[in-house]
């Protein structure tokens, strides 16, 4: 064993508890000798697209750069459908495609390398673009980096099935959003407490393309897991199958019901890039205000998710309820706030707490609604539900995106305003949802 390799194996005993790093559970047997080496190659590869992710948000940085660009408010009603429907709508396809690979690695790199491109198009549109025609050049790459993080998310989870051991990989994706959650929190630091006046759109060129060189890094990280074949039984029928299953929507009450609830509670996730104009139009142009968001968006997950974790666990109803209820209600003070020109609420640290707790409430939607479908659902039909429902909400949320022109009608505000009422009835139809928690 070279003293390289040693090193890697003791430092992956330390990390997760193992005496022998080739510990073995649900993987194949030529692959134990390699785990410590795959182990660090996915972590590394995944916390570096995480950060990306987060540099490059739908819901955070480029809305605040659609208001510097001058970009109408109706492509920035746009930007979170895009980027999540993106993800969900094709995957039925694409996961079908996959089953036909025994190495599927190559499809995660496909995936980084578009990312990447993606990323940097962007770059090159923010210093040469503005107006509307920025935000179509910026929409067209984010629909390209969205498909490209659909093939990530896909196969990744294939790759780290056959490559980690079952026992290990919580830990691994545990120190991956951890470390990510650091070095976002100090972005969001470096971006509120460094004199970034006069840097004008080169800070955003910037975050772009340091986003796109991540992605590339993480390509050669993910290059270095070593894959042993997989099974390919299965990829001529998923698509036939996913469409027959869409049958459940009519022969399931209950299913219906929850995916109605899920559709409503969208008013929830669209609701982050118009609190964010709101914000631009308040702390002015600077870039303080941004980096108050970026560290409040990070420290919401950190915060929130053990609560709602725990709650869910009691009632993943209640957590829906409790969360869209609050997001509702953040809204309608929101809207108040700026109407009535409450200038303890509506600066750059009352708009921050403001985000850091409408992510609070985006969080505990997201979980509780997870937890919910995973508790409603039994082993043989849970994959059928996640299917369906990913379809369904990815189209929806296209719909959703039209939210925006009234952005551009009554301003940002009215949009916080309506996606708060709507948060509301949310909350109430999810009210006549049955429990389902133990």
């Amino acid at each position: 064993m070279s003293e390289k390799t040693g090193t890697l194996e003791a430092l992956y005993n330390r990390i997760s508890g193992d005496e022998d790093a080739r510990v073995r559970r649900d993987i194949p047997d030529a692959a134990c000798n390699d785990q410590p080496r795959n182990f660090f190659a996915y972590l590394w590869a995944n916390l570096l697209g995480k950060v990306a992710d987060e540099i490059a948000s739908a819901k955070l940085v480029i809305p605040w750069l659609f208001g510097a660009l001058g970009v109408p408010a109706a492509f920035t009603g746009f930007l979170v459908p895009i980027r999540e429907a993106g993800v969900l709508v094709p995957q039925l396809v694409v996961a079908a495609a996959i089953r036909r690979l025994a190495v599927r690695k190559g499809v995660w790199l496909l995936g980084a390398i578009l990312s990447a491109l993606s990323l940097l198009g962007m770059a090159a549109a923010t210093l040469t673009l503005e107006g509307a025609a920025a935000g179509s050049a910026i929409l067209l790459m984010l629909v390209v980096f969205s498909l490209a993080r659909g093939l990530c998310s896909v196969s990744a989870k294939d790759v780290l099935g056959k490559t980690v051991s079952k026992s290990r990989r919580g830990r691994l994706m545990g120190w991956s959003a951890s470390l990510s959650g650091v070095a976002v929190l100090a972005i969001g630091l470096w971006m509120g407490l460094v004199d970034l006046e006069g840097s004008g759109m080169r800070v955003f060129a910037g975050l772009l393309l340091a986003g796109g060189l991540l992605w590339l890094v993480a390509a050669l990280f993910f290059a270095t897991i070593i894959e042993q074949p997989g099974a390919t039984e299965g990829g001529g029928n998923a698509l036939a199958v996913a469409i027959r299953q869409l049958g459940l929507l009519y022969g399931d009450v209950l299913f219906r019901r929850f995916v109605l609830a899920r559709s409503l509670l969208l008013a929830v996730a669209l609701a982050p890039p118009f609190y964010v104009l709101l914000a631009q139009a308040h702390a002015g142009t600077g870039l303080l205000g941004l980096g108050a968001l970026i560290v409040a968006n990070g420290l919401a997950a950190s915060l929130s998710a053990p609560f709602w974790g725990y709650m869910s666990d009691r009632s993943s109803r209640q957590v829906m309820i409790s969360a869209a209820c609050g997001a509702g209600l953040l809204g309608v003070f929101t809207y108040a706030a700026v109407e009535l020109e409450w200038n303890w609420a509506t600066g750059e640290i009352g708009l921050a707490v403001i985000f850091l707790i409408l992510n609070i409430m985006h969080g505990g939607v997201r979980l509780g609604r997870k937890v919910y479908l995973v508790d409603m659902a039994d082993g043989g039909n849970r994959a059928a539900y996640v299917a369906v429902s990913n379809t369904v909400i990815g189209v929806m949320m296209l719909f959703g995106g039209l939210i925006g022109l009234i952005g551009d009608w009554l301003g940002a505000a009215a949009v916080v305003l309506l996606l708060g009422l709507l948060s509301l009835l949310a909350a109430a139809y999810t009210r006549t949802l049955p429990e389902v928690s133990e």
